[in-house]
């Protein structure tokens, strides 16, 4: 087995003609090149430099600018004319490379290196059988209960040094052949300046894929995503034998991606909060909340319920203004509450469960007391065709949803205030050293999941054509909060993505869709749900003890 393992001597040996072929050509490449492509990106150095000179004044920028370019046009003829040449030696080293490159140097080190994890192996299981015999003999000599258990306690060491010298030895290994994979392309990035063909890029991405993969952290990451879906494909069994239907039909597909656009809203405002290691409990409250003003507001002919003794009628208004009135009132009402909680999480470092705990019973009393807890009915029923009409049977509600993560996706990663909030999550009190409010990040932070909310609630009193209640959207918090953990929002903060939140509420809305149509009773629904949830937060949790 030794003998086919190479020394580094031998290994460069075995590069060594190639190294040689190439370099020559690319020695040619850079000749070619030196009163060309080199000089041109040399000159647009210059030029971006001088441009960004306040110094000079603006004649001295423009000469200065003038000189560089007329030497670029000169630089440019010369690359035009030498193009070709250069295509072809390079052609003549990517072609030498392929023929030459695996068969002489990658697949002898590769089979050195699997020669060298097996010898490795070998050496681990030869020095445990080692540590094992000497612990015995050791431990027959004593008697003394003290030094037995001190002999233990050094036996369980070495042991543990064993396996982290093998475990050293393994990924000195995996980077020996890493590199050996990696030199090709170092060959190839020299020669095309760091351009590569689609083939040549999946396949340095797949070898880092398979450099840096480790199961645990696969599990970790995605373990959970994995058993639903095995969860999901049990469902898809199942149902055409008990319901004698398919449940992946267009139809199904379109219902659970319309269920999940309101839903959608108040997972991406509480993902906000959760990302600065918050949360709010509210957000179902004040859906029923914002679900009675919208059908107050868009209802049908006049109000057959009060609130506070009042019947309101917005029905001589336009419909449009109904529906921007509806709206208007949605995101206010939202957006006012969420700054309350937020204002006393910020100013008075109270921790975000008790303030929108508080924030959730005060909405839930002034709701309930106003109606009487009655359902106030259906709004007008030309509203929904005029806001999320069907076009050849697709529900534009989910064009909503579309708009509302592409704009959320927007804030979190191009703003600055969404990389405050990042930074504010992940470290607050390094985030405030830094120059960041983290006062008005916080109000930011609950402000923008009071608009969210708004428009979530906005968005499912019209797919619900009204029947607005206070007790409407009890629970939904929970919903929410729980497709952002599965979604990989991180309740330790400062981690997360949109996609993750996306992914997030349509898993949970797929399998409340799947167990409703197999007739799983609502109750039994929720230990779905609290056990998808535990599960989640506990992988987070070993994520988070595992990079501490």
């Amino acid at each position: 087995m030794s003998n086919s393992i190479l020394t580094a001597e031998e290994q460069a040996a075995l590069l060594q003609p190639i190294d040689s072929y190439v370099s020559g050509i690319q020695a040619k490449v850079d000749e070619l090149r030196a009163d060309g492509t080199t000089k041109i990106v040399s000159l647009q150095s210059g030029i971006d430099a001088v441009k960004s000179d306040r110094i000079l004044s603006r004649a001295e920028r423009d000469e200065q600018v003038a000189g560089y370019q007329a030497e670029m046009a000169e630089a440019k003829q010369v690359e035009a004319a030498n193009k070709g040449e250069v295509a072809k030696l390079i052609a003549d080293a990517t072609g030498y490379l392929k023929q030459h490159f695996d068969a002489e140097y990658l697949n002898p080190v590769k089979a050195s290196c699997d020669a060298e994890r097996e010898q490795a192996k070998a050496d681990y299981q030869r020095r445990l059988a080692e540590i094992d015999a000497e612990h015995k003999k050791l431990i027959g000599s004593l008697s003394d209960s003290q030094e037995i258990k001190e002999e233990k306690y050094v036996h369980k060491n070495k042991q543990f040094d064993a396996k982290v010298s093998y475990q050293q030895e393994l990924q000195r290994i995996k980077d020996r052949e890493h590199e050996a994979f990696s030199y090709r392309y170092h060959l190839i990035d020299l020669l095309r300046m760091s351009r590569f063909t689609f083939a040549e890029k999946m396949a340095q991405r797949w070898e880092a894929y398979c450099y840096t993969f480790s199961l645990r952290d696969f599990l970790l990451n995605n373990g959970l995503y994995i058993a639903i879906l095995l969860v999901f494909a049990m469902l898809c069994i199942i149902t055409p034998a008990v319901k004698g239907s398919q449940l992946l039909t267009p139809q199904n597909i379109l219902n659970i991606l319309q269920q999940a656009s309101p839903r959608m809203f108040l997972a991406l405002g509480v993902a906000g909060l959760i990302l600065q290691t918050g949360t709010d409990l509210s957000i179902g409250r004040m859906v029923g909340m914002s679900m009675v003003a919208s059908t107050i507001i868009m209802h049908q002919g006049p109000n057959t319920g009060t609130f506070f003794g009042i019947a309101f009628d917005f029905s001589g208004m336009p419909v449009i203004g109904r529906i921007v009135l509806a709206l208007a009132v949605c995101v206010f009402l939202c957006t006012a509450f969420s700054a309350i909680a937020g204002f006393f999480t910020a100013r008075f470092k109270m921790h975000w469960f008790v303030s929108t705990m508080a924030n959730m019973l005060v909405i839930f009393g002034i709701v309930t007391y106003a109606t009487k807890g009655v359902s106030f009915g259906a709004i007008d029923p030309t509203i929904p065709n005029i806001v999320t009409p069907r076009i050849n049977g697709f529900p534009t509600i989910i064009l909503w949803a579309v708009a509302a993560i592409a704009i959320v996706w927007f804030i979190w990663n191009k703003t600055t205030f969404g990389k405050n909030m990042y930074a504010v999550g992940g470290n607050p009190e390094a985030a405030s050293v830094s120059g960041i409010n983290v006062f008005a990040v916080s109000i930011g932070a609950f402000l923008l999941a009071g608009i969210l909310y708004g428009f979530g609630s906005w968005l499912e009193c019209i797919r619900m054509v009204g029947s607005g209640s206070a007790a409407y959207g009890q629970g939904w918090e929970m919903d929410a909060i729980a497709a952002c953990v599965v979604g990989g929002i991180s309740f330790t903060g400062g981690i997360g993505k949109i996609s993750g939140v996306t992914v997030g509420v349509l898993i949970f809305t797929a399998l409340t869709y799947s167990l409703t149509i197999l007739g799983i009773d609502t109750n039994l629904q929720f230990v779905f749900s609290g056990v998808i949830i535990i599960t989640a937060v506990t992988l987070d949790c070993l994520k988070y003890v595992q990079k501490k």
